[in-house]
């Protein structure tokens, strides 16, 4: 195994424990319990506006670049700066080609925030829904896997505004659409608008993967177990991922199917392969063997 899929490993187990940790404490604002198909809709959710300035002025490519390299290694960092100033020194069409390479030694690297920066400058200055979609699914990429609490704002909104520019060039871009639904779930705007726009990508694609999972995430956040098991099954039919059976053995257990949930949580804990989660799994599979 390379050390490209290892780090890429590393990132995703790494992404399920913080989400795990802080499910219940990312608070859905304006929304008590309601379900899928109806319920209240606030008129606006905790981020409907644009990001503030305290958020945006972390979210730059300069502070991002610079964060970026503290942590990666030492000649990777002296070639992407290299890179950067060349970046720095090009005009027009020679600009966005070496921001495009950027965007992809930072992705390279597992370091998404720059990245997502990166290919936002080639959607503005190559427009397209596929340049836009890129720039979005790295944000909200991004957005899942900071702990910042000024970036996480900021993300999401350029998340937002990347889909909304796709889906001006596409408005039937399903992609797009249910982009745009998981940034106003996870709060940028009414969370039942957000629903009700994966509801409609699901309707048209019942087994898009995004979209059920995300459904399925906001269902466990509201307490609703048995309509998450659905979504989560769906997922891992399509394409089985750790984190779909770790959500699944969170459903299922929350609802007392221990027995199914220990199952869901070897499976995940086995197509993770990492020690950090499996000797967490280990612990909850030891507490619900004791409670049958």
């Amino acid at each position: 195994m390379n050390s490209n899929i290892r780090s890429k490993q590393t990132i995703v187990i790494g992404a399920i424990v913080l989400l795990v940790a802080f499910l219940f404490t990312r608070d859905i604002k304006g929304l008590v319990k309601p379900t899928e198909e109806n319920g209240k809709m606030p008129s606006s959710g905790p981020m409907a506006g644009a990001a503030s300035p305290s958020s945006t002025s972390v979210l730059n490519l300069e502070t991002s670049s610079t964060a970026a390299k503290n942590v990666i290694n030492k000649n990777l960092a002296t070639d992407i700066t290299a890179l950067e100033n060349s970046y720095k020194g090009a005009n027009g069409a020679e600009k966005i080609q070496l921001a495009k390479q950027l965007a992809q030694k930072w992705d390279d690297v597992e370091q998404i925030t720059p990245s997502a920066l990166y290919l936002e400058v080639v959607a503005e200055g190559e427009p397209s829904t596929k340049s836009w979609l890129a720039a979005g699914n790295q944000f909200i990429k991004a957005f899942e896997s900071t702990q910042d609490s000024l970036a996480q704002p900021a993300l999401l909104q350029k998340a937002n505004m990347s889909y909304k520019n796709a889906l001006e060039k596409d408005s039937t871009n399903i992609e797009a659409k249910t982009g745009l639904g998981v940034t106003i779930v996870n709060g940028l705007g009414a969370p039942m608008q957000g629903i009700a726009m994966l509801l409609e990508v699901v309707a048209k694609e019942p087994k898009n993967v995004k979209a059920n999972m995300n459904l399925g995430l906001f269902s466990i956040k509201s307490g609703q177990f048995d309509k998450a098991i659905p979504r989560f099954n769906t997922v891992i039919a399509a394409s089985p991922t750790p984190e779909a059976y770790f959500y699944l053995g969170t459903a299922l257990e929350n609802l007392g199917r221990n027995k199914e949930a220990v199952n869901a949580y070897l499976s995940s804990k086995k197509l993770a392969a990492n020690p950090t989660l499996s000797s967490f799994i280990d612990k909850k599979v030891a507490e619900l063997k004791n409670k049958n």
